[in-house]
């Protein structure tokens, strides 16, 4: 069985006037710092822009392993350093 990848996302609204070079450094930003990437560019009628980022979500995965208690004289006594 495959598992999907689950991801966050987070619009960002570009209004009018901004001149392409400032709403790509933005979105650069937004792709190194907070690692992010662009999922959907959207103009709407009115000259804006809105940028849908997606990252993916990361978790742990479960270990059998670690969920099953030490063994007997695993861990030292109070005194051992």
């Amino acid at each position: 069985m495959k598992v999907m990848k689950e991801y966050s996302y987070l619009v960002v609204c570009l209004p009018r006037g901004m001149p392409r070079d400032a709403a790509r450094r933005i979105l650069t930003d937004h792709a190194e710092y907070g690692q992010w990437e662009l999922a959907r560019m959207r103009l709407n009628a009115d000259g804006s822009r809105e940028a849908t980022l997606r990252r993916q979500i990361i978790r742990p995965g479960r270990n059998p392993a670690a969920l099953r208690p030490p063994a007997a004289g695993f861990w030292p006594g109070p005194g051992h350093r």
